[in-house]
């Protein structure tokens, strides 16, 4: 049965967009409810209202029907996660590398969806879909702190932080090479490779992309650096490190040739760190996710003489 939401439009609101007056007064995204009033499921004063840009007037009662949040054809499978915070809102898990996002051809599940579909049970669903929100994405071979939407106003206030760059991510990296500076801006564009389609490169039209990065340690034939990403390009950090002559240690996709003193059992990024401000309280928060013991170890093993 479908959910309906009842408002009547007060002064303050008179002259409004429909949707961003539903957007005001609902949990829901301004997308959300734009395919909602193309399913003929917003109404004023009784009359179906379809068009997003219809300005509402003070007194106009308004009614909003939702269906109930349809179930998606991923397998929940007890998985073990790493889950460092959890509320209504939200939930940041630490990612083990070697787990896939999003299930997908050729990894239908074992994915963090699935994991997240199992130990989550109070999503309400995102797009009306069940399933959570992810606000933002890891490869596979990176590990670390990744952001979770439990609803869509949640999914839509941190989407939202990320496009405008107010959410702060740190990693903990391992570059090939020394670097002769303590600290340096990466300041490339990046788009999908002209000939290799499963990677990304420098482009000169691609999208802007910025890297920060700080050395932490210098160590035998490598760096150990904290990179800050100011911009959320698709393997951003391989393609910028690579691109100055320093690829990331383990990386089997941009640097599979390099030789080092020892073994490297996997990619050498970490998401450490994050920053962002809370969906509902507003409160500005920050996680970090201790490094992976194969991390931990390789950077020893790296400081030896």
């Amino acid at each position: 049965m479908d959910q309906i939401i009842e408002l009547t439009v007060a002064p303050e609101d008179d002259g409004m967009r429909i949707d961003a007056y539903l957007r005001a007064h609902t949990e829901f995204s301004r997308s959300r409810i734009s395919a909602l009033m193309l399913e003929g499921a917003v109404s004023v004063d009784g009359e179906v209202q379809a068009k997003p840009a219809f300005k509402v007037t003070a007194g106009q009662r308004i009614a909003l029907a939702v269906p109930q949040t349809r179930p998606v054809d991923v397998l929940p499978q007890d998985i073990p996660l790493d889950i460092l915070y959890q509320d209504a809102d939200v939930v940041i898990v630490n990612k083990p590398c070697g787990m896939v996002v999003h299930p997908a051809a050729g990894n239908e599940d074992g994915t963090l969806v699935n994991a997240l579909l199992y130990h989550v049970h109070d999503l309400s669903g995102i797009g009306g879909e069940m399933r959570p929100g992810i606000v933002h994405r890891l490869d596979k071979d990176t590990s670390g702190l990744i952001l979770i939407a439990k609803n869509d106003r949640a999914h839509a206030a941190l989407s939202e932080q990320f496009k405008a760059r107010t959410m702060e991510k740190h990693y903990r990296a391992v570059a090939f090479g020394n670097f002769p500076e303590d600290a340096g801006l990466i300041d490339a564009p990046i788009a999908r490779h002209p000939v290799d389609r499963k990677k990304m490169a420098i482009v000169p039209d691609g999208k802007p992309s910025q890297t920060e990065w700080k050395v932490i340690e210098r160590l035998k034939g490598a760096t150990y650096l904290d990179v800050h990403l100011l911009t959320g390009r698709t393997h951003q950090i391989r393609v910028h490190m690579h691109s100055i002559g320093h690829p990331l240690l383990g990386d089997r996709i941009y640097a599979p040739n390099i030789r080092t003193s020892v073994h490297i059992p996997r990619l050498m990024l970490h998401a450490y760190s994050l920053a962002f401000t809370h969906p509902a309280t507003g409160e500005r928060m920050t996680l970090c996710a201790p490094l992976p013991e194969k991390f931990e170890t390789t950077l020893e093993k790296l400081r030896q003489p």
